[in-house]
This record gives structure tokens, C-alpha cells and sequence, in this order.
């Protein structure tokens, strides 16, 4: 009989992993991520408890005590240490301490591209216990003084190669007494300061720890501007408890100390600064750093430099499964792909194309308090529902009118939950563990990403801005944007926005801004539907000359829609969803219509000829 028994377990047990297989396949990947998401703790709450308070500066810290010899930055020909890069940073910051115009614990604003004085900028500032802007640098006159604004700042540092950028708003910082620094030796513009050579000649020596003593969790560490970015971006506030979080999220994403990453997006921005930049700061990775993307870079850099890790946004992906196949596609050492926003088709080719590559796509947002990870490795999905994840993070997918909008509620005013299955929009819980911290000087903005009475009276959400969909098997799908955003190139432009610098020109009365999907392209490009001022005509070209004075490229409508109303719902809400449909096509539309034309600097008749060949793929936007 015991035989008998002790058989019986010994083969429950052998069947138990086969049915769990069977019939619960992604359980075993489920306890993992319940262990990841413990060991996050874990990590988390130590660090909380250190004393004196433990920051990312302090972790950069201890990787350089640990190996100070191993390569922390390769950039182009030039190589940098762990301990090269906290000698210069100390120079920085000692060369900026002794300057008049700074105190320890001024904003700064950060206006640089990728390149390693960005970096070792950022580590002194963190060492002078300064909040840093981190600046677009394609931006420019009135968005450039917009961003500055937001953050306060006292001090604008500057690369050399954007001297113009910084002269065109020169008269604007000197009259609120800003001191202009450039990383130059000299500089010819008075109200600006050439700063290398004084940081050459400064002592390399640690700076003391009582400069950021005052710092404390809820201490602002850098202003990154939601790349909603268009005429008037938004300053998210990322405090240093955020950045705490990070490290300890980065801790679990896949990546050790012999991995080499290559980081191609840009620093200023949530993916390049936080998963590149700072995620190599949590594991002691190497980083290789470029300029920017370059598709027909991407794999003989990979090739030349051993990177084991790289990144991406959905864009990145598209682009690098565009280029000519050739034989050694495959050869390579990435084995680690990090990043969000790959459509499954091309998640696929991508795949079948470059090798067996892990795909660790995931969901976030700068100003967010939720976030997902695709820890199945299910193509085309951003992650998966898990009980422990949900239990610490509440979050749910919520009914939305399209058409209206808004979420929809019951009788009662609350939000009503969107069924498996069905697209709802992502909003989540604001709680301690989950805070949503807002915009700098934005009380509008940050009021409209908060989100009332959802289940009960008194609640208080985030509201993301994403539709989403979650299947039978519990995955969670990224369907849309809603209405008020759409993201191209990369980038999430606000089409409220977009309208406001539309409707200041001279020649334009209203606006109607939303995006429209491109064959063959990633996202959406924007379109607006225009009416035109009383007695004005349409002025293709001074139009032109004002989205490029106020907009950066990606957020810049390529398609104008002259209409003689725009459509409003009863309750006064620009229509969106009947103009998105029509997209941009000449034999839908008896409107005007214009395209925006970079060789003849102006908005130019749309043709069905053009048309077509933006359909074909002809014509690349």
C-alpha cells in the first residue's frame, strides 16, 4: 500500500509540470516574474534604509570603487573609465563651484547632444545636489525659452555646436540673469561664457558629500520634457526616489557587468537616459555611446564593439528591417533587445531576419505610475496581467467614447471596466507606492492626468492616455493613443498643442490637430484641419516659416486640411474620429489640401500624384 501511495505522488508530481504546461503555459514564467518583482523590493527598500541616503550618484560610486579601470563610455575614437569619467565629472563640478554665477543646488539646464560631457555633466551636477533640465537639443527660439522656464533654472550649460541656438535666445536669459556657460574654450558672444578651459584647469578632487546633504527623496533630479514634446512640452518632475526605483527595476531587466549596450537614443530622453544611461550605472555595464541612430551603422558598430544589449523604440526596429539583407545579418553577439513599441509583424521579421535575439519589450511612461513588461516573450504584446504586479500597482483598463473623448460612466459617475477583450483606456491607482509627481510649473496639465471618482467617489487615478486591450491569456496589448496625442518618429506630440501654435499665426482661426496613419510607417504623422481668418488667405509659406520657428520636425503637421467649420460634438469638443478616417487621401476629401514641402520651404497643393506615391512608398515622410 505504501508502494502504492508513494507511486502515486511520484507521479502527480512528474504530471503536475506537464499540466501546468498544458494547460497554464505561462505559469512557471509568472513565479519568475513574482520572484523578480520580490527581489525589486527587496533591493528597493534596503537602499531606502541606507544611511546617509543612498542615490544614483552614490551607486555610480561604488561601480567605480569596485572596478575603476573598466570601460564605462566609448565614444567614437575615444575611450572613458569608470574612474575617467568621476575625475572629469569632479572637475565639472569643482570648476562650476567656484564659478559666481551658481550655487550648489541651482537648476540647471542640460542643452546637449549624445556625447560623454553629457554624462559627466549630469554626474557633477548630481554631485553639487543641482537638478539638471535635460533639453531637447533640436528645439529651439520660443520652445527652447519655454522649456528653460519650466524648470527654473539659473544656469544653462551648452554644447559648442549649439551656440546658435543659444544666441537666439541670449537676450531672454540675460534680462532674467541666467548664467550662460558653453563647452568651449572661448567664446567671442558676450553673455556667454566658454567653460572648458576653466574645467581643465580645475582640481579633479572628490567633492564632499555635505554639497547634497539636503537632498532628500523627494528631492527633484532631473526635468525630463514628455517627448509630447512639440511648441510647449511638458516638464516631468522624475525625484529621486523615481530614479531609486529605476535602479532597482534595472537590477532585473537582463543585463550583467560583461554586457556591452549600445545607446543610440537620445540622453535627454526617458529610454536613452534612464534604460541606457542609468541602467549601465545599476549593473556596471559598458555603454557604447553614438550621436544618434543610424540604421546602416546599427550592425557594423554592434559588429566592431561586442554589444551584447541594444535598444529601441518601434521606429528603430522598422528602420533596421528596411536596409538591404546581406549575408552576415546574423553575425553578431546581441543577444538582448530592450525597448517598447514593436509592432508584432515586425517583431517577427526582426526575428527571423537578425537571429535569436530576447525581445524584452516593455510598457512606461517619464510621468507614469504604472509600467509592464513583456516577461512571457509574447510577440506583440507589452506584458501580462499578474496578480502580485496588480495587487502593488492597481491598474485597470476603463470604457472610452472615441468620439467623445472621455471615459464613459455609469448612472452613478463612476468609470465602468472594459471587458477582456475589449479596448479600454490604461489608467491606474495614485497611491504611496505609485505616486504621479506632475509637470514643474503645469498645475493645468497635471490636473488633466489625474483622473476622478473612477470606482468609487474620492478615488484618485492616473490617466495614461493609452488604449489598451487585454486577451483570454491575460496579455495586455498597446492599441492607440487617445484623442489628444499621437507619436511619430519616436516622439508623442500633443495635438492640443499643436493647435495652440497653429491658431497664433496670422492667417489661421481654428485648428483641428490629430494624427493619420502612413503605409509603411511606424505611428502616426499629423494633419490639421484648418479653418482661415476672415478676410485672410491660406499662406502656404508663412505658415511654413511659423511651425518651423515654433516646432520642432517630428511634431510639425505634414498634411493641412482647409475646412470652412471645424466640427465640434454638443458639447463643444473638436471631432476627430470621422477626419482621422478620411486620413489624407485626395479622393476622399473636397477640401483643400496641402503638404508640407522642406525644398520649397511651404505648405504646397496635395496632389493625387503625390498621394500616390506616399501610398507606394515612393515618397518617405
Amino acid at each position: 500500500m505504501e508502494i502504492y501511495l508513494l507511486s502515486v505522488i511520484l507521479a502527480s508530481i512528474l504530471v503536475i509540470p506537464f499540466a501546468l504546461k498544458t494547460f497554464s503555459p505561462y505559469v512557471w514564467k509568472d513565479i519568475q516574474y513574482f520572484g523578480d518583482l520580490v527581489r525589486i523590493l527587496v533591493k528597493f527598500v534596503l537602499r531606502r534604509r541606507r544611511r546617509p541616503f543612498f542615490f544614483v550618484l552614490d551607486r555610480f560610486l561604488e561601480q567605480t570603487a569596485a572596478h575603476p579601470h573598466k570601460l564605462f563610455i566609448v565614444f567614437e575614437k575615444e575611450s572613458y573609465t569608470y574612474a575617467h569619467t568621476d575625475k572629469r565629472s569632479n572637475k565639472i563640478a569643482n570648476a562650476l563651484q567656484a564659478h559666481r554665477g551658481y550655487r550648489a543646488g541651482d537648476s540647471v539646464a542640460l542643452f546637449m547632444g549624445n556625447e560623454p560631457a553629457f554624462v559627466f555633466t549630469w554626474l557633477a551636477l548630481a554631485k553639487l545636489g543641482s537638478p539638471v533640465a535635460l533639453l531637447n537639443h533640436n528645439i529651439r527660439t520660443k520652445s527652447l525659452l519655454h522649456c528653460f522656464n519650466c524648470c527654473k533654472a539659473k544656469v544653462l550649460i551648452a554644447a559648442s555646436e549649439l551656440k546658435e541656438a543659444v544666441e537666439d535666445v541670449l537676450p531672454s536669459l540675460t534680462e532674467h540673469g541666467v548664467t550662460v556657460l558653453l563647452m568651449t574654450k572661448h567664446c567671442d558672444t558676450p553673455g556667454i561664457e566658454g567653460f572648458s578651459e576653466k574645467v581643465d584647469e580645475a582640481s579633479d578632487a572628490a567633492l564632499p558629500r555635505s554639497l547634497r546633504s539636503d537632498i532628500t527623496f523627494k528631492s527633484a533630479a532631473v526635468y525630463i520634457y514628455t517627448s509630447g514634446t512639440t511648441g510647449l512640452p511638458k516638464a516631468a518632475v522624475v525625484n529621486q526616489n523615481r530614479l531609486l526605483t529605476a535602479l532597482a527595476v534595472l537590477s532585473s531587466n537582463g543585463v550583467n557587468p560583461s554586457d556591452v549596450i549600445y545607446v543610440n537614443l537620445p540622453l535627454y530622453h526617458t529610454a536613452g537616459f534612464i534604460i541606457g544611461f542609468i541602467g549601465s550605472i545599476e549593473t556596471g555595464s559598458t555603454i557604447i555611446l553614438k550621436r544618434k541612430f543610424s540604421a546602416s551603422q546599427f550592425w557594423d558598430d554592434c559588429r566592431k564593439y561586442n554589444v551584447t544589449v541594444v535598444q529601441y523604440i518601434g521606429e528603430v526596429m522598422r528602420y533596421l528591417c528596411s536596409t538591404p539583407k546581406k549575408d552576415k545579418d546574423k553575425d553578431h553577439k546581441v543577444r538582448l533587445a530592450i525597448g517598447n513599441g514593436i509592432r508584432a509583424e515586425i517583431w517577427r521579421e526582426f526575428l527571423n531576419r537578425f537571429g535569436d535575439i530576447q525581445i524584452r519589450e516593455f510598457y512606461a511612461s517619464t510621468e507614469g505610475n504604472v509600467g509592464f513588461v513583456n516577461y512571457a516573450g509574447k510577440i506583440g504584446a507589452i506584458g501580462r496581467v499578474n496578480f502580485f504586479h496588480r495587487r502593488l500597482f492597481p491598474y485597470t483598463l476603463v470604457k472610452y467614447d472615441t468620439e467623445q473623448d472621455e471615459p464613459i460612466r455609469d448612472a452613478n459617475g463612476l468609470c465602468m471596466e472594459a471587458p477582456k477583450g475589449e479596448t479600454g483606456l490604461l489608467v491606474s491607482k495614485i497611491t504611496d507606492i505609485a505616486p504621479f509627481v506632475g509637470y514643474a510649473q503645469n498645475e493645468e496639465q497635471t490636473e488633466r492626468k489625474r483622473l476622478r471618482d473612477v470606482f468609487k467617489k474620492g478615488d484618485l487615478y492616473f490617466n495614461t492616455g493609452d488604449l489598451m486591450r487585454i486577451d483570454q491569456d491575460n496579455f495586455i496589448y498597446f492599441q492607440d493613443r487617445v484623442g489628444d496625442t499621437y507619436r511619430w518618429k519616436g516622439e508623442n506630440v500633443a495635438t492640443t498643442e499643436v493647435s495652440d501654435i497653429l491658431t497664433i499665426s496670422e492667417c489661421l482661426k481654428e485648428a483641428n490637430v490629430y494624427g493619420v496613419q502612413v503605409p509603411g510607417h511606424e505611428g502616426r504623422i499629423g494633419m490639421a484641419a484648418v479653418t482661415v481668418n476672415k478676410n485672410a488667405q491660406f499662406d502656404g509659406s508663412k505658415i511654413y516659416n511659423h511651425v518651423v520657428s515654433y516646432l520642432p520636425s517630428y511634431a510639425r503637421p505634414r498634411f493641412i486640411r482647409i475646412q470652412n467649420a471645424v466640427e465640434v460634438t454638443g458639447t463643444f469638443k473638436q471631432m476627430k474620429v470621422k477626419l482621422v478616417e478620411e486620413n489624407f487621401d485626395p479622393g476622399r476629401i473636397q477640401d483643400p489640401l496641402y503638404i508640407l514641402d522642406d525644398s520649397a520651404k511651404s505648405y504646397v497643393p496635395l496632389t493625387t500624384l503625390v498621394y500616390s506615391s506616399i501610398i507606394s512608398g515612393n515618397i518617405k515622410l
